[in-house]
């Protein structure tokens, strides 16, 4: 057969990864095998941790990046960083637990110098140097013909190249070839829609896929462009396997904040085992503010009283339904828009919750009261079941409250119904 094929202690062995080092024993419970790490700050621990699964683990090397002020052309720099690493590779490399090297993460976001790539290949030869059993590998965001021409030509002693890939990842088997590589590739990232590549909003706030949505993709994917291509990718790292605030506080992570497990870990049980959990998380089929889905852009006026509902069913299946049940639980919550969001994964500060503004928000259908303060909004439901949680959000935007209004508005609740809402919340 055409093609590669990844061997480990004499078998032949394929990746059913995830990205992140928490939670392992429930990795092994699905059916995966490895776990991807990003940086060596705790190499030690996690490779033991992962070798008492009998999992494996590609090292990521966090090399610096030129968009947060790193220079490749200042010599002295990436010597020191060569340096280091070689020490890492020297103390790591005949764990037990240890399957690939990952030289670096997406060096290519936001650069101009392609001298990174030599930096890659100054510690991908010193690997093969002292490393006959563990292939290198360096990941990029994406896939774009330059980025793989350059690595090609200035990194010969890359073995695998990995490619972190949201929506695109449909393109990645012609474009991977195409641009030149001719080896083995893995997906090292994938997962829902990245929010650069989502709709929009008119105030063009990025709209997230729901944990049902989400769910179908993960299977749809790994299907159609992982599993289906092993003759050349070797494998796959979800991301992301644990809980994180990027763009949303549910955008990637596989985890609650809780560090409750989400229902689009159903999928990937589903995959890796071949069989849908009977044990499954709700699946939900709608959410909406008064009768209106977060496609059509929804303005509330400032304090104005509103409806939400969403519909949650018992799955049966990926794409398969059964009845709602009462035993579901509800928890809905209001969150300013971040005005923290940042690139290429890096550390954002959470978003502000806005409290008192809902009622029963314990129930599939809540009232409540736009905040106070003009500005961009989401309204968050999570439906707890069988200790995991779907979840969605819809936003919304607070139109600014009209001249003389506010006060008029302020007297009608006090009369009406101050007891169920705070008013003084923005």
């Amino acid at each position: 057969m055409e093609g590669y094929e990844l061997y480990r202690n004499g078998k032949p062995y394929y990746v059913k990864g995830l990205g992140g080092d928490v939670n392992l024993d429930l990795i092994v419970k699905i059916g995966g095998n490895s776990i991807r790490t990003w940086g060596v700050e705790r190499a030690q621990q996690v490779l033991d941790e992962a070798q008492k699964r009998g999992l494996s683990v590609m090292l990521g090397f966090w090399l610096q990046h030129e968009r947060h002020g790193f220079d490749y052309d200042n010599k002295d720099k990436v010597l020191k960083q060569l340096n280091y690493y070689k020490s890492i590779v020297d103390k790591f490399k005949n764990h037990p637990a240890l399957l690939v090297w990952g030289i670096g993460n997406e060096l290519n976001l936001q650069y101009t110098n392609p001298a990174c790539w030599n930096a890659v290949e100054d510690i991908a030869a010193y690997i093969h140097q002292v490393d006959p059993n563990h292939p290198t590998s360096t990941v990029i965001a994406g896939l774009d013909s330059s980025v793989v021409q350059h690595i090609v030509q200035q990194a010969p002693n890359i073995d695998i190249l990995s490619v972190n890939t949201y929506g695109d990842i449909g393109h990645a088997v012609s474009k991977v070839q195409s641009y030149g590589w001719k080896g083995a590739y893995m997906i090292t990232e994938w997962g829902p829609n990245g929010h650069w590549e989502s709709p929009t909003t008119k105030w063009n706030a990025a709209l997230e896929q729901t944990s049902t949505e989400k769910k179908n993709v993960y299977y749809q994917r790994y299907q159609d462009y992982i599993a289906a291509n092993k003759n050349y990718c070797l494998g796959s790292y979800a991301f992301l396997w644990g809980a994180k605030q990027e763009y949303t506080e549910t955008w990637y992570g596989l985890f609650s904040k809780e560090n409750m497990p989400t229902e689009p870990i159903d999928a990937l049980e589903y995959v890796f085992n071949g069989t849908f959990p009977s044990a499954a998380a709700p699946a939900i089929t709608a959410i909406q503010i008064n009768n209106t889905p977060a496609t059509a852009s929804i303005y509330l006026d400032a304090s104005e009283k509103a409806q939400a509902s969403v519909t949650a069913v018992l799955p049966t299946g990926i794409a398969t339904y059964g009845p709602a049940l009462p035993a579901f639980t509800y928890a809905w919550k209001i969150l300013a828009e971040s005005d923290d969001k940042k690139s290429g994964g890096d550390v954002e500060e959470a978003a502000q919750e806005i409290h008192g503004l809902i009622r029963d928000e314990r129930k599939a259908d809540i009232s409540f009261r736009a905040p106070n303060k003009a500005g961009a909004y989401r309204l968050f439901v999570s439906i707890y079941y069988h200790h995991k949680v779907a979840y969605a959000n819809i936003p919304f935007y607070v139109n600014p409250a009209k001249e003389g209004a506010k006060q008029v508005r302020f007297m009608q609740m006090k009369q009406k119904d101050m007891s169920s809402f705070d008013t003084t919340n923005e």
